[in-house]
């Protein structure tokens, strides 16, 4: 089909939906929406043209006076092109408008949730920020060693060991030791000497995380060592 005669069948819409065209031009349109999806796309866009004629005034009054609105198409008669084209042309631009305003609203709708959104990010960043400590990562100088329990002691666990500019911080978490207490926790240099770094009671389940310290800087600590209150070594853990 030409361009040309699509047009035509295009302009005979709106006389097709008010009932005005013959029957060959209704054969012609009904046999061209079959296979055009723009035209029917513009008769959906159209379907209200009727109930608009019928909304217009009349154009005589019931006492027969001219109505002072201006006239209006009677429907059942046969629209003039001009009139047809000229209902086209407000029912698009009614369309348009309405799209318009349904574009504007949606996106005043969604500006309003993404500030809501980005407030209440804001607002449970900020709690959380107050209510949890902030996050420490392990130092990369950490070192930890495991004990290796004495004979007949039976003592599991490891130490951590933090460098400090005045030593060293051991943090011991222990299990299964043995006797009633206190348990010493000795930390020992290469050269032999020995400084207590802590000491603490027994508990009920034979488990204890515990942290000492001690004045011998981390590079010279060659062991830490567990110790009842006898000075009986019960585990050490070997740094080398």
């Amino acid at each position: 089909m030409s361009t040309s005669d699509h047009d035509e069948l295009r302009r005979l819409l709106g006389g097709y939906l008010l009932g005005g065209l013959d029957e060959a031009d209704t054969d012609r349109l009904d046999a061209h929406l079959r296979d055009c999806d723009d035209c029917r796309g513009e008769l959906d866009i159209l379907a209200p043209v009727p109930e608009l004629l019928q909304r217009l005034p009349e154009t005589v009054r019931a006492n027969g006076g001219p109505d002072p609105a201006g006239p209006a198409l009677a429907i059942g008669t046969r629209p003039s092109p001009e009139r047809i084209e000229g209902l086209l042309r407000r029912m698009r631009a009614e369309k348009s408008r309405t799209q318009r305003l349904a574009r504007v609203r949606w996106l005043a709708a969604a500006a309003v949730v993404l500030v809501a959104v980005a407030v209440g990010f804001g607002v449970i960043t900020a709690d959380r920020s107050r209510r949890q400590p902030p996050t420490v990562l392990p130092s990369p100088e950490l070192i930890t060693a495991q004990f290796e329990s004495e004979a007949g002691s039976g003592l599991s666990g490891q130490a951590v060991l933090t460098p400090k500019t005045w030593g060293v911080s051991v943090s011991l978490d222990v299990s299964r030791l043995p006797g009633e207490g206190p348990f010493i926790c000795q930390v020992r240099n290469y050269g032999g000497q020995i400084e207590q770094a802590a000491v603490w009671g027994p508990t009920p389940s034979g488990s204890a995380k515990v942290i000492g310290a001690s004045s011998i800087q981390l590079p010279n600590v060659s062991a830490v060592a567990i110790a009842d209150r006898q000075g009986h070594v019960l585990g050490t853990a070997h740094l080398n």
